[in-house]
């Protein structure tokens, strides 16, 4: 481990794991603490954080294992044609929807690796006259924003391959097409474990009436995705095969 001299006070978050106890360190998730003024030795600092809440860690830890699962399940199912029948189905079902609750703003996800494709869908939305929204990353913990856009206009690269509008109008959609890792049909969502969308939902739920509308293939749903209180439900889910309400 390397010795240097580092700020007073900082902590290195290494891994995934944000208590650094010692069950943790062998998976190679960890807090390197760095004691304020000293050297780094890679001193391991249990009392730098309270004793984790067992419950709350089993949920963590079962999400993670299911968070593998679906992604392993999702990768076997995107070749081929299913792919791109599943974004025609998205933009069909997906604009109907829209016009049947006569939405203002709809906003959609940047597609990335294998999730379904928004693409036909946001063309589709705005040749039907619903303005279109793409989220906008404004800190680890700050909710998204959104920000107008259609195809054709320009985009800024962002973490993680996801393209952002360039400064336009920030907007407030009253419809989320909403990615996701996992569902459940309760509406409970299993995320990448930021906590961006459950941030943002609690946000825009408090400001207006909205609808949240989960996007998956069929073979992502799961049983029962453990929840927290901080967790925001989604109203539907729309898959390869059907449509979800969830209760």
């Amino acid at each position: 481990m390397r010795a240097e001299r580092i700020p007073r006070g900082l902590i290195d978050l290494e891994g995934s794991c944000p208590w650094p106890c010692p069950w943790a360190w062998p998976h190679g998730a960890h807090l390197l603490c760095r004691f304020p003024g000293s050297e780094s030795h890679g001193h391991r600092g249990p009392a730098l954080a309270p004793r984790p809440n067992p419950e709350f860690m089993d949920a963590i830890s079962t999400k993670a294992a299911l968070r593998r699962e679906v992604l392993a399940r999702r990768g076997l199912v995107v070749a081929g044609d299913a792919a791109a029948a599943f974004a025609r189905r998205l933009a069909d079902v997906g604009a109907a929807f829209a016009t049947e609750t006569a939405a203002k703003i709809a906003s959609a996800y940047w597609s990335i690796k294998d999730e379904a494709s928004t693409f036909p869908l946001l063309e589709k939305l705005a040749m039907l006259g619903v303005a279109t929204a793409l989220p906008v990353m404004q800190g680890r913990w700050a909710p998204l924003c959104f920000r107008l856009w259609k195809m054709g206009e320009p985009l800024g690269a962002a973490k993680w391959g996801i393209m952002e509008p360039l400064p336009a109008p920030e907007v407030f959609p009253d419809l989320l097409f909403v990615p996701l890792l996992g569902f459940d049909r309760a509406g409970n969502r299993l995320g990448y474990g930021a906590g961006f969308y459950d941030r943002t939902l609690a946000k825009l739920r408090a400001m207006q009436p909205i609808t949240a509308v989960g996007v998956a293939y069929a073979v992502q749903e799961l049983s029962a995705i453990p929840s927290e209180a901080y967790d925001q439900k989604l109203d539907y889910v729309l898959t390869d095969r059907e449509w979800i309400v969830c209760t």
